[in-house]
């Protein structure tokens, strides 16, 4: 599991990297957004979402070996 969850994060930079690039293309939407200062909400709400499913996800691998456990032990 702590293999999936460490190419869960190397995905997630690799995403970020190819965002960065994709920014240099500015946009009308994006300016408007930084200038307003929208866009620091905006990644709030991504970040808070994504540690939100990292920590479900621990959760529910720490419920599975729990199980796993007590199959083991029958």
């Amino acid at each position: 599991m702590k293999t999936k969850i460490l190419s869960f994060i190397f995905s997630i930079f690799s995403l970020e990297i190819y965002a960065q690039a994709l920014s240099n293309q500015s946009s009308n939407m994006a300016e408007g957004m930084r200038s307003n200062g929208k866009i620091y909400v905006v990644v709030a709400v991504v970040v808070t979402i994504l540690l939100g499913l990292i920590a479900y996800l621990i959760r529910i691998d720490k419920n599975l070996t729990s199980l796993e456990k007590e199959i083991k032990q029958q």
